[in-house]
């Protein structure tokens, strides 16, 4: 079976990592190089997009994307991973349930939510979970927390584009709040549900967590995981290649936030494959880069404000057609040369386009 390079947009179901989604594509194209862009714990579920092939290469250029989630939290119990499947450090929900009903009136309510809330958007300092990835000291946190080691946890810089409570419930146990956050990078929704749960003086924890959308790709556009186990399971079959190939988005496609520069002469668009730099005036300039004149709301690479992604034919007799010109790679704008010079090439010469 033959499997061009790009992205399958899979819905990560719950119980599984994002590593199993990995080896479930390599299973299922028999190719090793795939990557997903973002993980997903366990038992969170929702967007997760695979990249394979050369594909991978554009992980890094998606740190600008933002992220929507879905997640709900319970009120009056903390855990040491701040989501509910961790150890129980404290476990105050029959004392809350008490406290809610002395004199017929609840001391949690909606308001008091609303308020915690507040606050949590723009630019925040966040500490990052003890059960997380985040290095310190060349390891990873988590290896530190199964170890009973304590370490410095310094708060880091994360943006929240939008916070939104969507149902409360705090009639009877369990007492939870579903709330939905857009984010960029880095920011940990288990420690958002933490947060909330001090400002609250009760504690609270994670009980679910669904990623809606992750940049371009959204949950409605995802496939289940079981039928690309099920394709997997008969990837001899002739018709099962095509099924694949339908899934699988090209690499430009996550790449939004970048401009778009079109090469108008063939010549030029295999220089440019073969890492020569080109001049904005020998290509047609469609879309600018969108952080060119608009202020990043979270700090980017300097090189995102003019990065292109490049298009372009190799023949003459392509560059007249009807046709939608191939992507060839990623430039960065450099204004000592005053020309797009590759960053990099995702398509060669001897390719069939």
């Amino acid at each position: 079976m033959r499997i061009k390079d790009g992205i399958i947009n899979i819905n990560k179901p719950a119980g599984m990592t994002s590593h199993d989604c990995i080896y479930a594509v390599r299973r299922l194209t028999g190719i090793k190089r795939v990557g997903h862009m973002g993980t997903l714990d366990p038992n969170a579920t929702g967007v997760l997009p695979v990249c394979i092939g050369s594909c991978t290469r554009i992980t890094e250029y998606t740190d600008v994307d933002l992220k929507t989630y879905d997640c709900t939290m319970e009120l009056g119990v903390t855990t040491d991973t701040q989501d509910i499947w961790g150890t129980i450090l404290s476990d105050k929900r029959q004392e809350l349930f008490a406290a809610q009903s002395i004199a017929g009136a609840m001391k949690i309510n909606e308001a008091a939510v609303r308020e915690a809330f507040a606050g949590l958007n723009g630019v925040i300092d966040q500490y990052p979970p003890k059960y997380s990835a985040v290095r310190y000291g060349g390891r990873h946190l988590y290896e530190y927390a199964r170890e009973g080691r304590e370490v410095e946890i310094k708060p880091r810089k994360v943006y929240i584009r939008q916070i939104e409570i969507k149902e409360t419930a705090l009639e009877e146990l369990p007492y939870t709040v579903r709330f939905t956050v857009t984010c960029g990078k880095g920011t940990y929704i288990r420690a958002i549900c933490q947060e909330v749960g001090d400002r609250l003086g009760c504690g609270a924890a994670m009980t679910s967590l669904v990623r809606t959308a992750s940049g371009r790709f959204t949950l409605e556009d995802a496939v289940e995981l079981s039928y690309l186990q099920e394709l997997a399971a008969c990837r001899e079959e002739p018709e099962t290649e095509a099924a694949v190939s339908a899934l699988i988005l090209p690499p430009d496609y996550p790449l939004t936030a970048f401009g778009k520069a079109v090469i108008k002469e063939a010549g030029r668009a295999r220089w440019f494959v073969n890492g020569g730099h080109i001049k904005l005036s020998e290509t047609k300039i469609v879309r600018e880069p969108r952080y060119k004149r608009e202020e990043a709301p979270f700090t980017i690479r300097a090189e995102y404000k003019d990065a292109y992604c490049v298009y372009g034919h190799f023949n003459e007799s392509d560059a007249c057609a009807s046709e939608e010109a191939p992507f060839l790679g990623v430039a960065f704008y450099h204004y000592g040369y005053k020309k797009l010079v590759v960053d990099k090439v995702f398509r060669r010469i001897d390719e069939n386009i």
